[in-house]
């Protein structure tokens, strides 16, 4: 399938009575690439693929182009783009492989062609011999199978997706997120995919935009957004992290908060230091930089995750092999390495605003 890139010049969306659902808002999705669309309910994500779509008009004076091509005044029927949303949307009254030829029979494509396409798709999205099953004799997983073929059977030049997976369970979820992604790399198609959800942005996302308010406050690769976040939200909102009240100076040089001493000489004159549960590590009591007493284990399977009360308002987390036994009320010894710290003022190298004006 060709693709193309999509550009959003100062698109913005008000509704009724002054509510400003999205704000005005520049971003350019190269062809071919995945972005994911991050962020809680009433971010704006949705609204901004609605206007990538055509089912929204941006305010006057933004813009909207495919390539070259301003979109901006065009209905969705006329953009080429396929949606797969979180309800299916299939017919009920008809088989999979009607679904699936729906818009391809609206294209007037010959019979001859509209029958290798369904070949190709199915095969494709794993429902190979289950043209003829009625809709409501498949299960969740099959359902999306079918909205996401009948989405790529028409090969539009942009595909949306709006929080598709929202509805199945976990197990289902992971599968298709899987399947979703492989699809994409091999159709090599230009992608938008909103969703709330952590990990499906860092399975699917080429580049992730996380929105707040109604903006989007941090754009860049899921290593950028988890390792160098923009501001506190953006490190709170992606992952578990800590954040511990610098409460003095140390001794060498070092920041002394509750349980302990750090080094983390790059974050001089901050008044909290930051990190991942993952980065810190249990040693031994004579070599800890911070002590503290285990208040919960939680066994989540191929990990456990400690709490750790070291005297502060909030207990550090800290994820461990599930194999360690650390029962309440055992002293513990944390490390918590230099390059592991970070305060998302100085560790945010890749802003949105640096990407879209820098």
């Amino acid at each position: 399938m060709n693709s193309v890139s999509i550009t959003l010049t100062q698109c913005s969306r008000t509704f009724t009575k002054g509510n400003t659902a999205l704000h005005p808002l520049d971003l350019h999705i190269h062809a071919g690439e995945t972005l994911v669309l991050l962020g809680p309910s009433g971010c704006g994500k949705t609204t901004t693929l609605r206007i990538i779509s055509g089912l929204e008009t941006p305010d006057y004076g933004g813009r909207v182009l495919f390539g070259d091509r301003d979109v901006t005044a065009l209905p969705i029927e006329q953009r080429n783009v396929g949606m797969v949303f979180q309800n299916y949307a299939l017919f009920p009254n008809m088989s999979v492989a009607e679904n699936i030829a729906y818009g391809l029979k609206l294209q007037r494509l010959p019979r001859t062609e509209i029958e290798q396409r369904l070949i190709d798709v199915m095969r494709m999205v794993d429902l190979e011999g289950l043209g003829g099953r009625r809709i409501e004799a498949l299960s969740g997983g099959q359902k999306q199978r079918v909205a996401l073929a009948r989405a790529i059977a028409v090969r539009p030049k942009v595909l949306l997706f709006d929080e598709p997976l929202a509805a199945l369970d976990a197990k289902l979820r992971h599968r298709l997120r899987l399947e979703i992604g492989q699809l994409l790399r091999e159709l090599g198609i230009t992608a938008v995919y909103v969703t709330h959800d952590q990990d499906e942005a860092m399975a699917l996302g080429d580049r992730v935009a996380v929105m707040q308010a109604g903006r989007i406050v941090q754009l860049g690769t899921p290593k950028e957004i988890y390792h160098q976040p923009a501001n506190v939200f953006v490190a709170d909102f992606i992952g578990a992290v800590n954040c511990l009240e610098v409460t003095g100076p140390g001794t060498s040089g070092r920041f002394a908060v509750h349980g302990g001493e750090l080094d983390a000489p790059h974050l001089k004159g901050m008044s909290h230091i930051y990190c991942r549960p993952e980065d810190v590590l249990v040693v031994a009591l004579p070599h800890a930089q911070v002590q503290g007493s285990v208040i919960q284990s939680t066994f989540l399977g191929q990990t456990q995750q400690l709490m750790v009360d070291t005297g502060g308002k909030t207990p550090l987390q800290v994820v461990v092999p599930s194999r360690q036994y650390w029962p309440a009320g055992s002293i513990i010894g944390l490390s918590l390495p230099s390059n592991m710290l970070f305060h998302p003022e100085r560790s945010a190298t890749v802003s949105y605003q640096e990407q879209t004006h820098g």
